[in-house]
């Protein structure tokens, strides 16, 4: 019996970790984290070649109407967008997000495959400050990214 439960789990382990994920998302991360050259940046699974891929890279004086209107409406997406904002005793901060986007309308296999990547792609990313789940885009609005950000 605890054999067969050894297995499960290394079934489980190689399942969740089998996307690769390409050095350019890391790159971008750290040029959007440590340089500010981005404000936002959307990324893909490339099913056919199993690995995570940087699909749009946000201009710093894009906003967040930008950042939204990148997003596929039905179709999966991982994303990081740096949140400039200004706290109640007058500082200036910003808080980089990372937002799962996975649509209701999109294929349940997409959902799958982004949901059991998800947390080994994250780990990739050092600097996420605030996570969001999102299936649609009122769970994701502004509203929401400001409550998150403080």
């Amino acid at each position: 019996m605890l054999q067969a439960r050894e297995g499960t789990c290394n079934w489980k382990a190689n399942a969740a970790s089998g996307m690769a994920v390409h050095d350019d998302c890391k790159l971008r991360f750290l040029e959007l984290k440590a340089k500010r050259t981005h404000r936002f940046i959307v990324f893909k699974i490339e099913e056919k070649q199993k690995q995570v891929v940087v699909e749009k890279v946000g201009e710093p004086t894009q906003n967040y109407d930008d950042f939204t209107a990148s997003l596929p409406v039905d179709e999966c997406r991982y994303a990081v967008y740096d949140f400039d904002f200004v706290t109640a005793e007058n500082c200036q901060k910003s808080r980089i997000f990372f937002i799962a986007w996975s649509p209701d309308t999109s294929r349940v296999r997409s959902k799958m495959i982004y949901a059991s990547s998800k947390d080994r792609f994250k780990r990739e990313l050092d600097g996420i400050q605030v996570e969001l789940q999102a299936t649609d885009p009122t769970e994701m609005g502004l509203d929401v990214i400001k409550s998150r950000a403080n």
